[in-house]
């Protein structure tokens, strides 16, 4: 039996392409659990309609209250992995697929995900699969390709290895905080995370500071996030065109869109710490070898234990 997990609060109003995510897993799942964040919008009501009208009868709903007037919760998103997990408890197969509210599965990978669960569902030595990532920035033909942006991450996980979302949900580790064995799915995940309207972009984030950085400060004025204006849309290094597909479930919502922002015709942000990054990005483009990659989990051979610790 194969699971799919999730969680979402407030995703019509932050603009996250969750009904997408929901439905680029569901041909995979024989189950699939939501956690539904208790909002100010429309989404529970929405994902009711989904798993009656879509949902082929694998979806099970539930609520959940984040504890956001908790001072220790809201520190480093901590909420969010402990939401995961909610989620992660609540699912009976032996594989648990992971999405967030803004990743999206890509229906030509489905091949290469089923031949995977088939080939490592007795192996011991395989605890995860490990997917590659396609960061998508300001405009749905905008790709952020550097060390800007994480290239891979974990999002299957056996349920037997006892994985537990850590953090803010980034990625998994066990029990005893060692690193969960994985290897390759031999898919991607596309990410739309910096992708929505502008003013919705800013929306997003004054609630996300909340999350990580404590309770917004009251003021008569605009609203200016913690984080600053990381939330304006900025030509930085190692943006380029996005020359793929996108996901079938994200051509609707695509050609809905109603911003503009133009890569090429946006004046080019500099700080003197992209200095590293061009450097490292340039030998990575040259020996593709990614130096000083932080690694969440240990790449593993099939059939065969590892040992050590992989960064």
């Amino acid at each position: 039996m194969i699971s799919g997990f999730t969680l979402v609060r407030n995703g019509t109003q932050f603009g996250y392409p969750y009904l997408e995510s929901l439905r680029s897993l569901l041909p995979l799942v024989d189950e699939l659990v939501i956690n539904v964040g208790m909002g100010d919008d429309d989404t529970w009501i929405t994902l009711q309609k989904f798993a009656e009208h879509e949902g082929q009868g694998k979806v099970r709903l539930f609520e959940s209250e984040w504890p956001l007037n908790d001072p220790e919760k809201r520190r480093g998103g901590l909420i969010l992995s402990e939401q995961t997990n909610l989620a992660l408890d609540r699912c009976k197969g032996d594989w648990c697929v992971y999405l967030q509210a803004d990743e999206i599965l890509h229906e030509a990978d489905y091949p290469a995900l089923r031949s995977a669960f088939a080939t490592y569902a007795d192996d011991s030595a395989v605890e995860g699969l490990l997917f590659d990532y396609v960061h998508f920035y300001g405009s749905f033909d905008v790709i952020q390709h550097s060390r800007s942006a994480y290239r891979r991450e974990v999002r299957v996980v056996k349920k037997s290895s006892g994985a537990r979302s850590v953090g803010d949900a980034q990625s998994f580790r066990k029990n005893d905080g060692s690193k969960l064995k994985v290897v390759h799915a031999g898919a991607s995940i596309h990410h739309y995370g910096w992708v929505r309207p502008p003013e919705v972009m800013k929306e997003k984030t004054v609630f996300m500071d909340q999350l990580y950085h404590g309770k917004k400060a009251e003021t008569a004025g605009p609203v200016i996030p913690q984080s600053g204006d990381n939330y304006r849309y900025k030509k930085i290094w190692g943006l380029r065109p996005f020359r793929g597909v996108h996901p079938q479930v994200m051509q609707k919502r695509i050609s809905e869109k109603k911003w503009n922002w133009n890569l090429k015709d946006s004046p080019l942000e500099w700080k003197w710490s992209d200095s590293k990054k061009v450097v490292l990005d340039t030998l990575e483009r040259i020996t593709g070898y990614r130096f000083f990659e932080y690694r969440s989990y240990r790449l593993t051979t099939p059939g065969k234990p590892t040992s050590g610790s992989s960064r």
